[in-house]
């Protein structure tokens, strides 16, 4: 150091760090060519075209081919196949129609016999004809008159009058198989009405967590920071009654369309039944280490699964008490779990960015996907499809069951997504910890409506989060339960049609990430 100068300390950074930088690098340096076609080299795809021709085409590369439909490259494959073929062998199909080859040809010998084609020459004849030719062929019985004067003078075919003309008019389908595919593009999104607020329900003294529409569509239920639960007519937004019981915030509720019983549990570590006959607590479910963020009850079956903070999600039988199984896997709090009646009949959403598919009869895990960078808060299963999303900061995914496949991203809500609800329409709805929700278009991913709704007058902005949303049994209503202590109930607007309310949408190349 003496004889060279002072020399500055190298900043040391992460293995991880430096890993990370070398793969932004990388990145930045290909982004510009993402998506671009590979330039072709002459000589290689003249070389491909014959070679395709010669093992996929030899059966009707004999037959004649139309000029208007011939492409340059197509076409030189062809010279090259035939010079390397010798001489053509001619397949002349006589007889096919019955009638000469034109008007005022007189009947000769030749002309007469209806000769039937031989069984080679039909087949390579049916390999040339396109699908929806050959059907429209297979119906004909005889050429009309307008075939006849239209074919007049000509030579006798090797094609049934109305081949070369179809052929000419759809492009040159034979050789369409050759043609290079076009980049896929993002389908054009369904239209949906947009929806509006229409009802505010205040009653709450505390955050409202969750939330639960009973299968008759006569009332709901939401439970609070404020340790009630609250339920409320549908029609009137009304309250009907108050449940007190729980000694901490109310994290989840769910009524059973199979008997008179709502379900709650909560910070306090308590899972609850309460008879509504009675409106009293008849059952707890002791077995948690801490809170209990969500539940849900088998659609046909009477078995409870919850999820807790202590990284677990437990099975109940409702009737008895007791815990089936304990579902251990996961490293961090479980946020939310979901039950259907086909495997996977479990599914959860975990703080360690993780989605696990249990098999619910064994108690061990199917499938784990890791796709998701950050917790995953929210999980919704789609009503008619095989289908599910999960929300997370990063990105809301879609899945596909059994195993889980990757469908496609829904990015753009830059938040923390607590919610996820979806009707059968094909509206997804995400709400965020901001106060901020998007709507989906299901199967295409395109959003077609933000909404960030003012909150009560009286609380502070910084209290506008959505930590529930749900449809109401009709799929009409859209309700959520949110940070400043009121419900809120949206609709559809009625007046909005697709030209006041137009998709803004480009028919973009799809860039879909995995990860």
């Amino acid at each position: 150091q003496r004889e060279w100068g002072v020399v500055e300390d190298v900043q040391k950074h992460s293995v991880h760090t430096l890993i990370f930088r070398s793969l932004k690098r990388t990145h930045d340096m290909f982004v510009a060519d993402n998506a671009k076609p590979i330039p072709i080299d002459e000589e290689s795809h003249k070389l491909k075209m014959s070679a395709k021709l010669r093992t996929e085409y030899s059966s009707v590369l004999h037959m004649p081919v139309l000029k208007e439909n011939r492409e340059k490259g197509h076409h030189e494959a062809y010279e090259h196949y035939t010079a390397h073929q010798g001489t053509e062998s001619e397949y002349m199909l006589t007889g096919t129609h019955p009638y000469p080859s034109g008007p005022g040809v007189a009947l000769t010998a030749d002309t007469q016999i209806q000769r039937m084609p031989s069984e080679s020459a039909a087949q390579s004849l049916a390999l040339a004809l396109p699908p929806s030719q050959s059907r429209l062929e297979a119906q004909r019985t005889a050429a009309s008159v307008g075939d006849i004067y239209r074919h007049a003078g000509h030579p006798e075919r090797s094609q049934p009058p109305g081949l070369s003309m179809a052929s000419m008019e759809s492009g040159g389908t034979k050789n369409s198989a050759l043609v290079a595919k076009k980049a896929p593009t993002m389908p054009k999104p369904q239209w949906h009405p947009p929806w509006k607020l229409y009802r505010v329900i205040s009653g709450h003294l505390g955050w409202v967590r969750c939330l639960a529409v009973e299968p008759g569509n006569q009332w709901f239920v939401t439970g609070s920071a404020d340790r009630t639960i609250k339920i409320w007519d549908l029609a009137s937004g009304k309250l009907k009654l108050s449940l007190t019981g729980h000694i901490s915030t109310v994290r989840g509720v769910i009524v059973s369309g199979r008997s008179p019983y709502l379900f709650s549990c909560g910070e306090d570590k308590q899972v609850k039944c309460w008879d509504l006959e009675y409106n009293k607590v008849i059952r707890h479910y002791h077995g948690h280490l801490s809170a209990v963020y969500g539940l849900d009850l088998h659609p046909t079956i009477d078995v409870l699964v919850t999820c807790s903070r202590d990284s677990t999600a437990r099975i109940w039988d409702v009737r008895t008490k007791a815990g089936v199984h304990t579902l251990v896997g996961h490293t961090n709090a479980v946020a939310t779990v979901r039950c259907q009646a086909a495997e996977p009949q479990i599914i959860t959403g975990s703080h360690d960015t993780t989605i696990r598919l249990w098999d619910m009869v064994g108690g061990k895990t199917r499938v784990t996907l890791t796709n998701h960078k950050k917790s995953v808060r929210a999980v919704v299963l789609h009503p008619r499809q095989y289908t599910f999303a999960s929300g997370s900061p990063d990105n809301i995914k879609q899945w596909k069951f059994p195993d889980g496949n990757f469908i496609q991203n829904l990015s753009g809500h830059n938040a923390i997504i607590n919610t996820l609800a979806v009707n059968s329409d094909g509206v997804l709805v995400s709400g965020a910890d901001n106060g901020t929700m998007h709507l989906w278009d299901w199967r295409t991913g395109y959003n077609f409506q933000r909404i960030h709704a003012a909150v009560q007058p009286g609380s502070l902005d910084s209290e506008s989060g959505i930590f529930a949303c749900t449809f109401d049994q009709s799929e009409s209503r859209l309700i959520t339960a949110e940070a400043d202590k009121t419900i809120k109930v949206y609709r559809e607007d009625e007046t909005a049609t697709e030209e006041t309310h137009p998709v803004s949408w480009k028919p973009e190349i799809i860039k879909r990430k995995r990860f």
